[in-house]
C-alpha cells in the first residue's frame, strides 16, 4: 500500500460525501475505508449537529475526530466531546426576532436538539445554543438579513447553501476546528486536506494544506481552491482520494 500524500482527510457531509438524498456511494465508503486503513485520520467536518452525524461515522467504522456546527464542537472521537463554543443567548433571542418579523424559515441546534419556526422553545435561557440559521429564497431579502446582522459584530457568517445564512460565534469556522483537531491528532495543517462545497467550508479549504472544492460548489469556494473535483453525485470525494492522497493506489 502506498504511503498517503496527506495525513488528515475533513470532509464536510451535504453536498460533499452526502449524495443528494444523504446517502455514501459505495465508491466514497471504499475509498475512504482505503485512506483509514493506509493511517488517514479521516474527520467528518460539518454543519449538522452531532445526533445528525454520528450514523456517518459508524457507517463508514470511523473512530476519529468530528467537526459538528461549522466548528461550534470538537469532538476527540464519536460521543466524546473535546470543545464547545455557544452562541449568547441573548444573541439567539435577537435572531429569533428578527426572522419572525420577516416571515423567513429558521432552525437553530442546541446540543440535545433541533428547534425551528414550527417547533421553538419559549426557554431560550434555559438552552445552549450551537448555531441559528435562515432560509429564503428571497436574494434581496437574503442580503439584507446578511449586512444586518453581520453589522451586529460578534458572529461568524456562513452558509451551507445559496440560500440560508448560518450564524457561529465570531471565530468559529470549521478551519479554527480543523487546526484544534489538527493539534490534537499531532498532525501539521499542511499535512491536511479538506472538502467542501460552501462559504461554511471555505476557511477551511483556504487554511488546508490542500483545500479541495466539489463540482457542484458555490463559485466563491471554487475560487478560492486549489483543486476543484467531481459532483457529490458523481463520487467526487473518492476521487480526491484516489489523485491527491493515495496516488499509487488506485487499482
Amino acid at each position: 500500500m502506498t504511503k498517503p500524500a496527506y495525513r488528515l482527510l475533513a470532509l464536510d457531509l451535504d453536498g460533499t460525501l452526502l449524495d443528494g438524498r444523504e446517502r455514501i456511494s459505495p465508491a466514497n465508503a471504499e475509498w475512504v475505508r482505503r485512506a483509514a486503513e493506509a493511517g488517514v485520520i479521516v474527520c467528518l467536518s460539518t454543519g449538522r449537529p452531532i445526533f445528525r452525524t454520528l450514523s456517518y461515522a459508524e457507517e463508514l467504522g470511523l473512530d476519529a475526530p468530528i467537526i459538528t456546527a461549522n466548528g461550534g464542537e470538537v469532538w476527540k472521537r464519536p460521543h466524546v466531546l473535546h470543545r464547545r463554543i455557544c452562541l449568547p443567548r441573548e444573541t439567539v433571542e435577537r435572531l429569533y426576532r428578527l426572522a419572525r418579523s420577516r416571515d423567513v424559515w429558521f432552525w437553530a441546534y442546541s446540543p440535545d436538539g433541533l428547534y425551528n419556526r414550527d417547533h421553538w422553545t419559549d426557554d431560550i435561557a434555559g438552552q445552549e445554543w450551537l448555531k441559528f440559521g435562515i432560509h429564503t429564497e428571497d436574494d434581496g431579502l437574503r442580503r439584507a438579513l446578511w449586512d444586518e446582522i453581520a453589522s451586529w459584530g460578534g458572529l461568524e457568517l456562513s452558509n451551507s447553501s445559496p440560500l440560508n445564512i448560518e450564524i457561529n460565534p465570531a471565530g468559529v469556522s470549521k478551519a479554527a476546528a480543523l487546526e484544534e483537531v489538527c493539534r490534537l491528532a499531532g498532525v501539521r495543517m499542511e499535512e491536511t486536506v479538506a472538502v467542501g462545497d460552501s462559504l461554511n467550508d471555505l476557511a477551511a479549504i483556504r487554511a488546508a494544506g490542500l483545500g479541495v472544492a466539489m463540482g457542484n460548489a458555490q463559485e466563491a469556494v471554487k475560487e478560492a481552491a486549489d483543486a476543484v473535483t467531481a459532483t457529490n453525485e458523481e463520487d467526487g470525494v473518492a476521487l480526491v482520494i484516489r489523485r491527491y492522497i493515495l496516488k499509487g493506489d488506485n487499482e
